[in-house]
């Protein structure tokens, strides 16, 4: 299996769109696609992105050797809200993450919200 191949099992097991996981090492979705595609080559900076931001093992996506992650896989909610803050300018993620804080402050005033049910419903 090729680095490409495992780049792209990667993402399917995070269960992430091309888009989701392509914002998330800051590439474009065309030139991501081609990656997975094997037209192009993943050098070493989208090697290190990809190992930083999903916990993938290096060693793994250049080899094969070992297990995929260093440590249990991010949530897939979790990935793709990081893809998405990562592309905020900083007055915008300051924003969200003072909202962050207001929901926390609801979510622990509103007892009567189950967890596993959004926004209550």
């Amino acid at each position: 299996m090729s680095v490409n191949e495992r780049i792209k099992q990667v993402r399917q097991s995070l269960k992430l769109s091309q888009i989701s996981f392509s914002r998330g090492i800051f590439l474009s979705n065309g030139y991501f696609a081609e990656i997975e595609l094997g037209n192009r080559k993943a050098n070493d900076r989208i090697i290190e992105l990809i190992s930083t931001k999903y916990s993938v093992s290096r060693n793994w996506l250049e080899s094969g050797e070992g297990k995929m992650f260093d440590s249990p896989p991010p949530d897939k909610d979790l990935a793709q809200m990081m893809a998405v803050f990562s592309e905020l300018n900083p007055q915008f993620r300051e924003f969200v993450l003072h909202f962050i804080g207001q929901l926390l402050k609801l979510q622990k005033n509103s007892p009567g919200i189950p967890e596993n049910t959004p926004y209550g419903e």
